[in-house]
């Protein structure tokens, strides 16, 4: 090639190597000992050496005119610092995950003669820590860089009488090797003449141009400034031909689009899967190709997700280029780029390919949480129940174990809701798991994403139309089947205590009767009928009295006992004596379930004083001004407070609201006027918490948030025999949301715990609450509203089928769990005992509250 040995240069010593080039020109191969007695003797021709009293290059050489003559033909010269050069090479470069590892920089020096500007570079490069290549001639140079794969190349454009600068760049950019080569154009400094443009040398493919300037410290600035800026950018591109090869070999179908979803890449997986060729997706917006067949609500979904910056994944239908629908599992993923905005959205699919596995595998994990079900179920006397301490208690299945055990490992994220928490957890579980499992999963997400999440779904055949008329009468807000009539209550005037009516009673001043007819308060079985009857309708007062002086109320709020005496008058006064159910003896026995559970150890551990206070209070006024109709009738019949409350917790928000204006309203009963503000308004919230939790609309939410976030994660400590671990326990019981979980189920339990009193209360219960529903079905029919509960007729209606109803629906589920919290032996059975009563009857057909006197 008639190029000359390279050579390596440090500040002590030339060594001279042998090369292929040096073959070619019929060069000696020298030692490192031949090239030291040459050192001592004449250097080789045409060599840069660094003399020791300068800090540019020359040329020694005592070569004759025609060795000059080759020389300058052809001559390649390699520099290399020792490692005690001014600057370290650059070793390692992070580009987003990857660490990459970067060799000493190789850089190529295309100039026809030696002058100040190619020895300026020389040194540059010696400075750096850069290995140096000169070439002379094109030729020399386009082999020399396809031997060497050169980071820089720079070019000498200053000269158009040796070689055409432009040309060698074009031959250059045309090889596969320089896709990623920085090329410098040397160009002639002109002070005199208008600025050239530089669009000729971009067009001819230079990265940039250099205006001559030999001065070494520009030279060393100037590839500085390229390996910290065009060298590294183009190194980390190179980079990316790693990550194309996987996108290209993934099995999984890849979709890239823009921000504003025109497609930019797919690869072969998505060409396969949908019958598209690349070149007929590239550069068109996702809504020019039809290759989806989701609904709008449902992009909308996956557009507010995504827009956000968070990854959405779920699996719909695409459509192929032939027409055919195909079921995809698909993740889609936002990237952040320049300015923190999303400028690409990444999406990655894959087939459902085995749906009918995945279905089979939903079908028997059903089967088997209905096994587990039936095996903890009290054999006499329900349907549908769970055991939470059976079933949260059993080890031997692992994989079961942990889908219980799952749903209590949900902790707090900012902003995000409890549920998009539990859709993520799910998601992210899908990542790793086989392919039916990952869609069964699917089938979740699917049934997460409904509205109803807590309510059973009942069946439309052969059910039991005593269950479904008090699903409808209770769970429901009313507005079905409306005629065109409206039913309107009139606004009905609060019962102010008239001074008369308050006489100066206070515990010590009770009579005798009502003292006998409360001393067992504190026992599950008090009879409060018999409290009833001795105070002649008005048990609210005395039994409050008796149990907010045994919790300390009046101290907690800084209040007299008149003034507490004043506010249950009051209270008491503004529940209907009218009504056969919801009057203020059913008040005063919610009151009286309440201090029990309150008493009760493990609540006892939990709960703070403020949470006895506003659990009592609660429990007090939570019925109070009820009309004896229920939520679907207001509705229904238009009624003010129905209005007032748009149709939603219409008789709870009531009873709250109310109960907070008769109390401020004045002073003498205002046991509130005393307390710190802050600690009124902590009070007040969960007070209005607790009443609406008795809402039965969201009675399967409450049981079932109590189930996953108390019973479950104190079962899983006892298991793995944490017994004695007060720390763990405690941090259940006693986190804020817990908190506020047992309290709601506390005042549930209380409010409809009639089935787990004693025989004789539980029938005196069932036959009022009975006469309310058929007083409100005979309004019903009279006004021509619609019937809510139709098997609420009194010429028809079974009342055992309707207790068993009640009891199998609402009751034996939240109550196995209260009693698996609290442990409550003797509620669960009376609720044993009452159930079989209950049965008893409906198998002998009778329809009454007791059996024919015999």
């Amino acid at each position: 090639m008639g190029c000359a040995p390279s050579i390596h240069i440090s500040d002590s010593r030339v060594v001279y190597h042998s090369s292929k080039e040096s073959e070619e020109c019929n060069s000696p191969h020298q030692t490192n000992t031949t090239m030291s007695q040459q050192q001592q003797g004449n250097p080789v021709p045409g060599l840069f050496i660094k003399s020791s009293n300068t800090s540019t290059y020359k040329v020694r050489t005592n070569s004759s005119k025609k060795d000059k003559r080759e020389n300058s033909q052809s001559m390649e010269a390699e520099t290399q610092t020792s490692r005690s050069s001014v600057k370290a090479p650059v070793t390692d470069v992070q580009f987003g995950p990857m660490r990459l590892h970067q060799n000493q920089l190789q850089v190529l020096l295309v100039f026809a003669k030696e002058d100040n500007q190619s020895n300026g570079f020389c040194w540059a490069c010696e400075k750096a820590g850069f290995r140096c290549n000169i070439a002379r001639t094109p030729e020399s140079a386009l082999e020399c860089f396809l031997d060497k794969h050169h980071d820089i190349i720079i070019i000498d454009h200053r000269h158009s009488r040796y070689f055409d600068a432009e040309a060698l760049c074009r031959s250059i950019r045309t090889t596969k090797p320089s896709e990623n080569t920085v090329i410098i154009g040397v160009v002639r400094r002109h002070a005199d003449r208008e600025e050239s443009s530089i669009l000729p040398l971009i067009s001819a493919g230079f990265t940039r141009r250099y205006v001559e300037n030999s001065n070494i410290m520009a030279c060393y600035n100037e590839l500085i400034q390229l390996e910290f800026g065009e060298v590294q950018a183009q190194f980390k591109l190179r980079a990316c031909n790693s990550l194309f090869t996987a996108l290209e070999k993934s099995q999984e179908a890849i979709e890239i689009t823009s921000e504003d979803h025109v497609i930019q890449y797919v690869n072969p997986a998505f060409e396969t899967m949908m019958g598209y060729q690349i070149g007929e997706l590239i550069g068109k917006e996702l809504t020019e190709v039809p290759i989806n067949e989701k609904k709008a609500d449902f992009l909308d979904t996956i557009n507010s997700c995504i827009k956000i910056g968070k990854e959405w994944q779920g699996m719909y239908y695409a459509k192929k280029k032939n027409g055919d629908s195909v079921q995809q599992n698909v993740k889609i993923l936002p990237v952040i780029g320049q300015g923190g905005k999303i400028r690409h959205y990444v999406s990655i699919s894959r087939l459902c390919n085995d749906n009918n596995k995945a279905e089979k595998t939903c079908e028997r994990v059903q089967a088997e949480s209905q096994t587990d079900i039936q095996t903890c179920r009290h054999k006499d006397r329900r349907k549908g129940s769970l055991d939470v301490r059976s079933t949260t208690s059993r080890g031997s299945d692992g994989s079961s174990q942990r889908r219980h055990s799952s749903m209590a490992r949900i902790h707090s994220m900012t902003i995000e809701a409890p549920i998009t928490k539990v859709i993520n957890i799910i998601n992210a579980a899908q990542e790793s798991s086989p392919m039916p499992v990952a869609e069964a999963l699917d089938r979740v997400l699917e049934i997460l994403r409904t509205t109803e999440l807590y309510s059973p779904q009942l069946g439309t055949k052969d059910e039991d139309p005593h269950t479904s008329d008090l699903v409808g009468g209770l769970m429901t807000d009313g507005l079905r089947r409306l005629s065109g009539n409206e039913y309107i209550l009139s606004a009905k005037q609060t019962h102010q205590v008239a001074g008369s009516l308050i006489s100066p009673i206070s515990l010590n001043d009770i009579p005798p009767q009502i003292t006998q007819a409360m001393e067992n308060e504190e026992h599950w079985d008090f009879d409060i009928f018999e409290l009833e009857a001795a105070t002649h309708k008005r048990p609210l007062v005395y039994l409050g009295l008796k149990i907010f002086a045994r919790f300390g109320i009046c101290e907690f709020l800084n209040c007299s006992e008149s003034t507490l005496r004043s506010w249950l008058q009051v209270m008491e006064a503004n529940y209907h004596s009218s009504n056969s159910y919801h009057n203020s003896t059913h008040s005063a026995d919610v009151l009286h379930a309440t201090a029990y559970f309150l008493s009760k150890e493990r609540v006892k551990q939990t709960l703070d004083p403020i949470d006895e206070v506003a659990a009592l209070i609660a429990a007090t006024v939570h019925d109070v001004d009820h009309p004896g109709r229920t939520n679907s009738f207001l509705c229904n019949a238009g009624s003010e407070l129905a209005i007032l409350y748009n149709d939603t917790a219409v008789l709870e928000s009531h009873h709250a609201a109310l109960a907070f204006q008769l109390t401020t309203r004045d002073d003498k009963c205002n046991i509130f006027k005393n307390m710190e503000r802050n600690e009124y308004r902590t009070l007040r919230q969960a007070i209005i918490d607790m009443v609406l939790a008795t809402e039965m609309t969201k009675h399967f939410e409450h049981v079932n948030k109590f189930v996953n976030s108390i019973n479950k994660p104190l079962a899983a400590l006892e298991e793995n025999g944490n017994n004695g671990d007060g720390e763990s326990i405690k941090t259940v019981l006693t986190s804020p949301e817990n908190r506020i979980l047992i309290k709601r189920m506390l005042i549930k339990c209380a409010d409809i715990s009639n089935p787990c009193r004693p025989i004789e209360q539980c029938i005196e219960w069932a036959g009022r609450i009975s006469e309310e529903y058929f007083a409100q079905t005979d309004e019903e029919k009279r006004q021509g509203l619609p019937v809510v509960m139709p098997v609420f007729d009194r010429n028809t209606c079974s009342i055992p089928k309707s207790q068993i109803s009640f009891i199998d629906y609402f009751i034996t589920d939240m109550f196995d769990a209260w009693d698996a919290f609290a442990d409550l032996p003797n509620l669960m059975q009376h609720l044993d005992n009452n159930f079989k009563y209950w049965k008893g009857l409906d198998e002998r057909k009778l329809r009454s509250l007791r059996p024919p006197p015999e």
